[in-house]
């Protein structure tokens, strides 16, 4: 049986959101995409979700309202039945100290954000071969 391939996008841009998932589907890669706009809701989104719900990834914005990035991060790496659930820190910042809390915090991948569309597209591109090679 094949699993689905799920992507989370977590990001309190709704805009920011929408153009995530349409370059994931620019990709020609077949996934979806739940779209959250907070670390509230998605851990609220995994820990309702059954083990076969959860998603296959996790892109995760690190500047929110309310639980932001680096918490909810946190709280994924502290439970056993979320930690191994990929997370690509996906954020505007470039920061070095930003870099390193996260990997310290169990983070796998840190991107910043793109400043063009098909500079994205190509990024998911290579999200998908590395992370969800059986998209």
């Amino acid at each position: 049986m094949i699993n689905k391939i799920s992507i989370a996008i977590v990001d309190d841009d709704a805009d920011d959101r929408e153009i995530i998932k349409d370059a994931f589907a620019a990709s020609g890669k077949s996934a979806e995409c739940i779209l959250l706009e907070n670390g509230d809701a998605l851990i609220d989104f995994l820990t309702s979700s059954p083990a076969s719900g959860l998603p296959s990834l996790i892109m995760l914005d690190l500047n929110m309202p309310g639980k932001d990035g680096r918490e909810a991060l946190k709280d994924i790496k502290s439970n056993n039945l979320l930690q191994t659930i990929p997370i690509i820190v996906f954020t505007t910042s470039s920061s070095s100290k930003d870099k390193q809390v996260v990997y310290e915090l169990g983070a796998n991948c840190f991107i910043t954000k793109p400043d063009t569309f098909n500079k994205l597209v190509d990024l998911t591109q290579s999200i998908i071969k590395l992370w969800l090679p059986e998209a």
